[in-house]
């Protein structure tokens, strides 16, 4: 389990980046918060299929701002024509006033109902399509930026970070659109009932400039902050669980408990640090509404008591004001929600703005059918951190030939780069430098769909995934029919202890195959690779699970398995060594003896003797 720095140490960008101080003296608007170039292309892209809803929710906007700003007004005549006629005897003025009213609220409510109708399934669409390209184009990065990117923070943005657009769209994208719309129109109306009283109000803009100028310089970085901290807090929870018997075994419950308060305390700090800002911004802006308001009602009603200024016309402002800042609050809520939203884009942003490490060829070269299986290593050099000062070599300048239908095993200390050979034929990764070819064409001319039915992997862990025997069998060649799986089944002998669980082959395997031993998930993982008939099969470690009975059954079923396939066996059991026609010894990335296992176990030269060693240390540990 890590340690609490290395969790502070794990943000998926870049730090500088993260850190970096946005203001607007780098050029961009203090009522803008930045966006990266990928974020603002991502946004762009997930627009771009709504526009034409988007436009026509607008127009409903548009239609509501109409039909709320004519209340004032109409009040400002009932009180300066209406109630006079009224007072007179007079009612018809006052009734069409109130009747216009009346129909003004009724056909605001109507537009206002449609567009959060509207809005909202427009805004559900972008974030389905979000998350859709979030998860697909995850799985279709290469192996190495899993390695290097936890689950955790694939969860959580997923989750975390798709939430907050959520609540961008959901509770404050209608309230921005009224607010900008309100702020617009009421300005135009106060100028054209007093543009004395207009300038007054107006003048009040200038603080809330410099307000919001303040508030964008330190809310960007605040922002940023509560995501990366609840990122790692996700990170560590998923981590923690998905490892939960080694936590209970080693008894780590209360050092991650210590972790977890302290990443939590992190999160408790920066969301403390937003609370802080807001404290400021948002009365901040409505301190500066109502001191206008004062300013405006003391001057009109000077003006009102002097003859200069009809009534209705002051309360038809004061009205339209109080609308005026009003908005202004609603700007502000929104700006809290867009920078944190703005925080969490960059970050999908930069997931999707990944480019895999081992990426499709424009022109695919097409493998002749059959597949023979020949594999080749022409100078092949790699190592896992090629851009280092001073990266470490695994592989120096290898060259290989497995010849078609040929079982090899790779024997060697930990480290000697078995794996590394392996994760190179499945082109988990590509040479840095050399070629790796399969049937004399270049992997990278490869289409993945010609090599992932030509090369399988199977891992020592025998990954299943939740849901019955017959599914997990069935991910070797989807659409196989029932008698093919458990075909598949009985040749690699898992359908003996297949047909004793509850449900047979429909019985479900449950959360990573813990309904199953290890065992018996490393033989339904081999009954799935024997389904997908590949011309290459590679077994890394995948019997090291496995109990002596157990993997004596499947000795004898991998020499079906691998019957006329080229097969690349990682192993430390020299009883799964010795059914390879072949046998590569490594050390550092070299290979120091090649042979039959019969020739190199009787090697005991001083030149040689390396598998040798392995071998009588391996007979005697049987004894």
């Amino acid at each position: 389990m890590s340690t609490e720095a290395d969790w502070r140490g794990q943000l998926d960008d870049d730090p500088a980046k993260d850190d970096e101080v946005l203001t607007a003296d780098e050029g961009e608007s203090p009522l803008r918060p930045k966006l990266d170039r990928e974020a603002r292309v991502l946004l762009a892209e997930l627009i771009k299929p709504y526009r034409r809803q988007i436009a026509g929710v607008f127009a409903l906007v548009v239609g509501q701002v109409i039909a709320t700003m004519v209340a004032p007004w109409l009040i400002g005549l009932a009180i300066d024509h209406g109630m006079p006629e009224a007072i007179a005897g007079h009612y018809r003025t006052l009734t069409q006033i109130v009747g216009a009213l009346v129909v003004a609220a009724a056909v605001s409510g109507v537009l206002q109902w449609a567009f959060l109708r509207r809005s909202g399934t427009i805004g559900q669409a972008i974030l389905f399509d979000l998350r859709r390209r979030v998860f697909d184009h995850a799985q279709r990065l290469s192996v190495s930026w899993h390695e290097s990117f936890t689950s955790g923070r694939v969860i959580s943005r997923l989750t975390s970070d798709v939430d907050t657009l959520r609540e961008l769209l959901d509770a404050s994208l209608d309230g921005l659109l009224l607010a900008v719309l309100n702020i617009t129109v009421i300005s135009v109306l106060m100028l054209v009932l007093d543009p004395w009283l207009a300038l007054i109000a107006l003048a009040a803009v200038i603080p809330l400039f410099f307000l919001f100028r303040w508030f964008s310089a330190r809310s960007t970085v605040a922002f940023r902050r509560t995501r990366e901290s609840i990122a790692l807090l996700i990170v560590q929870f998923v981590e923690t669980f998905n490892g939960i018997r080694a936590v209970q075994a080693f008894r780590r419950e209360k050092r991650n408990d210590a972790i977890f308060d302290s990443l939590n305390l992190d999160y408790q700090d920066a969301n403390a640090q937003v609370f802080r800002l807001h404290m400021v911004f948002i009365p901040g802006v409505t301190l500066i509404g109502n001191v206008a308001t004062v300013v405006v009602l003391f001057a009109g009603g000077m003006r009102v008591a002097n003859g200069g200024l009809a009534l209705g016309v002051l309360t038809a402002f004061l009205l339209y004001l109080r609308q005026f800042y009003g908005p202004m609050e609603d700007v502000a809520i929104f700006f809290n929600s867009l920078q944190s939203a703005t925080a969490a884009l960059e970050k999908l942003a930069r997931v999707l703005a990944e480019k895999p490490s081992v990426p499709e060829p424009e022109h695919p070269a097409v493998l002749a059918l059959p597949v023979r299986g020949e594999i080749a290593f022409d100078g092949v050099e790699f190592s896992y951190e090629p851009r280092a000062e001073r990266p470490r070599v695994i592989l120096p300048e290898l060259d290989l030939n497995i010849l078609p239908g040929q079982t090899v095993a790779l024997v060697g200390a930990t480290g000697a780069g078995k794996t590394t050979i392996a994760k190179l034929i499945s082109r988990f990764y590509d040479p840095t430098k050399g070629a790796v070819r399969l049937d004399g064409i270049s992997l990278t001319d490869l289409s993945e769909d010609d090599l992932r039915s030509s090369v399988v992997m199977i891992t020592q862990d025998g990954f299943l995934f939740s849901g019955s025997v017959a599914d997990n069998i069935a991910f070797g060649r989807p659409g196989a029919s029932r008698d093919e799986i458990e075909a598949a089944a009985r040749e690699v002998g898992a359908d003996e202890f297949i047909r004793r669980l509850p449900a047979g082959y429909d019985t479900d395997v449950r959360k990573r195959g813990g309904r199953l031993s290890a065992g018996q998930r490393q033989l339904v993982a081999f009954a799935r690779a024997f389904l997908a008939d590949p011309a290459v099969l590679i077994l890394d470690e995948a019997t090291s699970s496995l109990d002596i009975p157990t993997e004596r059954a499947v000795q004898r079923a991998l020499r079906t398995v691998l019957h006329g396939r080229t097969a690349l066996i990682i192993a430390h059991r020299l009883s799964t060594v010795e059914i390879a026609d072949r046998v590569l010894v490594l050390d550092e990335g070299r290979v120091v003896e090649d042979g039959t296992p019969e020739v190199l176990a009787g090697d005991v030269s001083a030149e040689g003797g390396r598998f040798a060693a392995l071998h009588t240390a391996w007979r005697d540990s049987l004894v």
